[in-house]
């Protein structure tokens, strides 16, 4: 990379370029779809879809990836794009996807990409409940919901600002891993309001009643939801986060279907259609079970008993891409960088298109000193996953433990085009001036 000359970059100049860099246009006044009503919007349909393609994948790594589930996405799709043909908005993009993950939740990005993990789908029974689900989370999209909350500020600021992690020690490889979690719904996906989510299950029932669904479905899915989190209220932590719920919904739910679609009661679930389609995924529920609990335990920092779950989980699914590499997680908090990257091998050769196997890996490599086997994880994650700053400041770190000072600066002046505060900010801008890079 070539520098400008360094008494020409001052500190001004550098932070001044790193922050326009984030800067975007802003749009004014639009009618929403739903409504027909005019509504102040910081966000152009454009926009949304641009959001949605540079940040979708890392959410769906985040969430361990896409199933592996030919038969299963294929289904998730059909039925998505029948509900999406009669919504509001039938000409955005759309796309339906399983991912790995074992916590119970789905979840929409403002362009039309929409997920539901594995711990949800294994609670369903029928494909009206599912319908529900992509009815529900079509509704946000529909509503422009994500954008509503982005023009209100909610997490804009985290689209700019990026992660900000420590480093030093074992606790901050833990963060490290954390961290790429942390790019998940927690940070890149809105948290809607109670009317949001009134609003979104209104609309949600309509458009499952359009295309020839009982209205049971809704209700049966509020139900499930109602009954989950009073028995195992952790697995439901993210959606609750996001997807505020209360009894209050799950009796308007009954009150809408039995007034509003009264008429489409007797419309079909379609249960045994559902069951067919899910068969290889129920197959591993006792694992999907067991993954949930070690993450559980994980965000308790009771790693040990969180490996004995893993453990339980690979019993079960030897093979599952994603327990592998919550195994990996694991040993890397426990301290076990060598275990760590075994079992981020075997994931890699499972799932080798799949990025976040090389992030653990990598940072397993930076545990044990071992810079050369970090750069080479780090760049083919970034390879596969562009756009995360985090892997491109790790690039940085690996390459300045290997004592390759014009590599690390190369990296480290890359993140901060992208990210300009945090403690990986401060250390990136500190040694590019401790270098005389920046005066």
């Amino acid at each position: 990379m070539t520098y400008p000359p360094a008494s020409w970059m001052t500190r001004r100049t550098f932070l001044s370029l790193t922050l326009g860099a984030t800067a975007g246009a802003l749009t004014g006044c639009a009618v929403n779809p739903v409504t027909g009503q005019s509504q102040f919007m910081l966000m152009s349909r454009e926009q949304e879809i641009q959001i949605d393609r540079e940040r979708s994948p890392h959410q769906f790594s985040a969430d361990y990836g896409l199933v592996q589930d030919s038969r299963l996405n294929t289904y998730l799709q059909q039925t998505g794009q029948k509900l999406a043909s009669r919504t509001h908005r039938p000409d955005m993009p759309y796309s339906f996807h399983a991912v790995n993950a074992a916590y119970v939740n789905a979840y929409a990005f403002p362009g039309g990409s929409i997920a539901c993990t594995r711990g949800i789908l294994v609670e369903l029974e029928n494909e009206a409940e599912l319908a529900a689900l992509l009815g529900h989370e079509l509704a946000h999209v529909n509503a422009r919901h994500t954008a509503e909350q982005m023009t209100k500020g909610v997490f804009i600021s985290t689209l700019l600002t990026g992660a900000s992690i420590a480093l030093g020690g074992n606790e901050a490889y833990s963060s490290l891993i954390s961290d790429l979690g942390g790019m998940g719904a927690s940070m890149l996906l809105a948290k809607y309001s109670r009317d949001n989510e009134r609003q979104a299950d209104d609309l949600g029932m309509e458009y499952m009643v359009k295309v020839g669904y009982s209205p049971q479905g809704m209700v049966q899915l509020q139900n499930m939801l109602v009954s989950l989190s009073s028995r195992q209220p952790s697995a439901l932590e993210a959606m609750f986060s996001t997807h505020p719920m209360s009894q209050e919904r799950l009796q308007t739910a009954r009150r809408t279907a039995n007034t509003s679609y009264a008429h489409a009661l007797n419309q079909p679930v379609y249960k045994e259609q559902y069951m067919d389609n899910t068969a290889g995924l129920r197959a591993i529920r006792p694992a999907i079970k067991a993954m949930q609990l070690g993450q559980e335990r994980m965000a308790q920092e009771d790693y040990q008993a969180a490996l004995s779950s893993f453990e339980q989980a690979l019993q079960s699914a030897p093979n599952d891409y994603a327990a592998l590499v919550m195994m990996s997680e694991c040993l890397v908090a426990l301290d076990r960088p060598r275990e760590a990257k075994r079992y981020a091998q075997k994931a890699k050769d499972i799932n080798p298109k799949e990025a976040k196997a090389r992030y653990v890996q990598g940072v397993a490599s930076l545990e044990q000193k071992d810079y050369s086997s970090a750069v080479q994880a780090f760049t083919t994650y970034e390879q596969l996953l562009p756009g995360n700053p985090t892997a491109i400041f790790l690039q940085g770190i690996s390459f300045e433990g290997m004592g390759r000072r014009e590599a690390a600066a190369s990296r480290y002046a890359q993140f901060l085009r992208q990210v300009n505060q945090g403690e990986q900010a401060k250390y990136a801008y500190s040694r590019l001036k401790e270098w005389g890079y920046i005066r």
